[in-house]
């Protein structure tokens, strides 16, 4: 007996909600089979056809019927299709697995990372610097260490490890030794190395709403369970956060520069927050993705810098502050974390690569880092204030600037009535890359606000850029 396509359009799919559409489809697909409503035998219909009809991407109904296929709940038969099994698995009354997920959303139309104007994460290298690479990276290459050419080890050379520990003692007052940091391919694999060694799924995990798009897609593949904890003018709402999940497992938090809404979380939600997991048992997870750009006053320390539990791990990067294609980043571990990351990179990549963990340590140890740093900074500055001066200028109507002390990028917030996903498709069809907040928000009502990086960009490139934008949604007719 085949299924009625008509019965398959009434799976309830709610696009409001917090649960991803692939889990959705895949639960109701699966208590359609257990209730008898896809019957035994019966044939489902194409992926293409029932994407269409409950207005998903095709993606996901092809991940939620490879679980299902996984699972034993249906069966694949060559150039007929998919049909529910006869046969089906014991064990139907154990709460429904996680299925596998392929697509968590849909590309944006523009490469947000890529270098169009307003891309985020673009790093500037001046003639200086670059000069100073080239030289560095030909001394390792004319006298190469024995060493560069083979197998490393799994938490990286200890020199560039040594060099690291130093800098951070001295510029964000971590408190660690050598010993603790780990050399990640970027922060993001310091991140999922700690998640694998720390989450089992469905543990509770406090993460900011909004949030790092990247991290919540990296918790929703841990399986674990996300508690959305609410972001003010302070940052990270501890006392909400304790409410929601008192026994939460850990926190992740930026909490020199929000992602993505650049707030700065101040000593007493700080203080707060290490009270929390000393008392819970929990780990703090500090991601410090830009702090070295701070243009008015001093940042305040580290968290691992005044915790006093031992409970914070620290993750830092050079992708923002050297190069993004450098694919160098770093994590500080309490100390009974060092061995069980360590093996768990053997079981990954090993180690970093060579030769540019030497470069770098040459670039840290005799003393080009800081200059660096300092010429970058005044630059930044000046394209931060070139594009918040050209948005004021050219697109007053529509949005208002936010210009942050800190970071890599601004947040400009649309008049009430627009929508930021409208406005990045009007700059998508111009070329120009703006990110929408309100896809990053779970639970909390979503800002309708861009997210717009300046550095990395000629001022005069972002002024461009901002008149091209103000140009394109006068024709839209982006009205408020």
């Amino acid at each position: 007996m085949a299924a009625d396509l008509s019965d398959l359009m009434l799976l309830p799919i709610d696009r409001t909600g917090a649960e991803p559409l692939l889990r959705q489809v895949y639960r109701e697909l699966r208590r359609a089979i257990l209730s008898g409503a896809l019957p035994p035998g019966g044939k489902l219909p194409p992926t293409r056809a029932l994407a269409e009809r409950l207005g998903v991407a095709r993606n996901t109904v092809v991940a939620a019927y490879e679980q299902l296929l996984a699972e034993g709940f249906i069966e694949g038969r060559v150039g007929a299709g998919s049909f529910v099994s006869r046969d089906l698995p014991d064990g139907l009354d154990l709460p429904p697995s996680e299925p596998v997920r392929r697509t968590l959303s849909p590309p944006p139309p523009v490469n947000p990372f890529g270098t169009a104007p307003f891309s985020t994460g673009r790093c500037a290298l001046d003639e200086r610097s670059l000069r100073i690479w080239r030289s560095l990276t030909l001394r390792r290459l004319q006298r190469p260490d024995p060493e560069m050419m083979g197998y490393g080890e799994p938490g990286g050379p200890a020199a560039l490890r040594q060099a690291i520990a130093r800098y951070l003692q001295t510029a964000r007052a971590v408190r660690c030794e050598p010993e603790q940091v780990i050399v990640t391919a970027g922060a993001q694999q310091a991140i999922d190395l700690v998640l694998r060694v720390l989450l089992r799924p469905g543990d509770p995990v406090w993460l900011e709403d909004p949030c790092y798009p990247a991290v919540r897609a990296a918790l929703e593949a841990a399986q674990v369970r996300i508690v959305p904890v609410p972001v003010d003018g302070q940052g990270l709402d501890v006392a909400a956060g304790v409410a929601a999940s008192p026994d939460a497992r850990l926190a992740y938090v930026t909490p020199s520069s929000h992602y993505p809404l650049g707030v700065v979380l101040p000593m007493a939600r700080r203080m707060d927050l290490l009270a929390w997991a000393r008392r819970s048992g929990a780990w703090v997870l500090e991601d410090d993705y830009d702090s070295e750009f701070r243009y008015a006053g001093r940042p305040l320390a580290s968290l691992q810098g005044i915790d006093g539990g031992g409970r914070v791990i620290y993750v830092g990067t050079f992708s923002k502050v050297l190069f993004p294609g450098l694919r160098l980043g770093y994590a500080v571990l309490p100390p009974e974390l060092v061995e069980p990351v360590l093996t768990m990179r053997r079981l990954t990549d090993w180690h970093p690569a060579t030769l540019y963990t030497g470069v770098v340590t040459d670039f840290l140890e005799e003393g080009h880092f800081g200059p660096h740093l300092r010429r970058m900074r005044r630059r930044y500055m000046a394209a931060r204030d070139a594009l918040a001066e050209a948005i004021g200028a050219h697109l007053s109507p529509w949005m208002e600037a936010e210009v942050p002390d800190q970071g890599m990028k601004l947040i400009a917030r649309l008049r009430p009535g627009l929508s930021d996903r409208a406005v990045e498709a009007v700059a998508a069809r111009h070329g120009i890359a703006v990110r929408p907040v309100s896809p990053m928000h779970i639970a909390a009502p979503p800002l309708q606000g861009l997210m717009l990086g300046f550095t990395g960009h000629e001022p005069g490139a972002l002024r461009h850029a901002t008149r091209a934008l103000g140009g394109a949604l006068s024709a839209a007719r982006l009205d408020v």
